[in-house]
């Protein structure tokens, strides 16, 4: 029979474990206050907003203010949507997440497997692009993309967050590949393969791991981007946050908060989809680099 102390610490354990989980179901609900008002106040009519309590059910859900978000909105002098900023992030973040995972992934070979004379270097100016705040590169980058002709277009914005990017996958990728045995690499020069080819065939199948939490980064960082979506494109090149502000600002007509819920929601859709589908892949791609470095 366990005595009395046995049971008293039993007690307690399950007493902890309680509050702890009361704990996080009060912060979690907490948080997902906002994301319930923002869908139950998109599926209600106008008048329903105006005379309903904020937090209660829509009586008679309509997806009306869903397809005024994506079609017909005005998002300044046009009234088209949101549709077609929606396919212009699309545009953007998928180049722009590829190219700069990639060449993180090839910075992070070459800082850790190839390394030659004055890499620590190079590493520690690539680190400090990582710290180096949104507002101070405005100017210069708007200056270079005008020199090469890319200012105020979808390909002068994927430009911009290819290089903000880098420093980041290539800190990523870097710390990851310090886990990798030498010795592997050795093993394929003495075999006679060349620089690309153990990149290819050996680093890369390698780095499923850090690869996942290198594109969920550079997904979220990209889409959700407004500062330089609204300073580097213009007109129909503008991405999905540049839009979205514009819609909710728009002051002609009546204000519209069903549509506003909604095409916030439309916006926020990607990476609330990546994060539920792949999150748990980006705490693992995290701790397995964290070993090293």
């Amino acid at each position: 029979m366990p005595d009395a102390s046995t049971s008293t610490i039993r007690w307690n354990h399950v007493l902890g474990r309680v509050f702890i989980y009361a704990m996080l179901g009060a912060f979690a609900l907490y948080y997902l206050i906002p994301l319930f008002v923002m869908v139950v106040t998109s599926l209600k009519s106008l008048d329903e907003i105006r005379s309903g309590n904020l937090l209660a059910l829509p009586m008679q859900p309509t997806f009306e203010a869903w397809g005024v978000a994506w079609n017909s909105a005005c998002t300044g002098v046009q009234c088209e949507g949101l549709k077609g900023y929606f396919y212009n992030s699309m545009i953007m973040v998928i180049p722009a997440m590829l190219i700069s995972t990639l060449l993180g992934a090839m910075n992070g070979y070459v800082l850790t497997k190839w390394k030659f004379r004055g890499s620590n270097v190079v590493f520690g100016m690539l680190l400090v692009g990582c710290f180096i705040p949104f507002q101070v590169i405005l100017l210069p980058m708007a200056k270079v993309l005008g020199m090469i002709g890319l200012a105020g277009s979808l390909p002068g914005l994927i430009v911009v967050h290819v290089i903000y990017g880098l420093a980041f996958t290539t800190l990523f990728f870097r710390n990851y590949y310090l886990t990798i045995p030498d010795e592997l690499i050795n093993a394929a020069r003495i075999d006679g393969a060349s620089f690309w080819v153990t990149f290819f065939k050996i680093i890369l199948p390698l780095s499923a791991p850090i690869i996942v939490v290198s594109t969920i980064w550079q997904f979220t960082q990209i889409w959700n981007d407004f500062l330089f979506g609204v300073i580097y494109s213009s007109g129909d090149q503008q991405p999905i946050t540049v839009a979205l502000n514009n819609l909710v600002n728009t002051s002609t007509g009546v204000k519209r908060y069903n549509v506003d819920m909604a095409a916030a929601i439309i916006a926020a859709l990607p990476t609330l989809f990546v994060y539920v589908v792949a999150g748990k892949y980006f705490v693992r791609g995290l701790t397995a680099g964290s070993v090293k470095g």
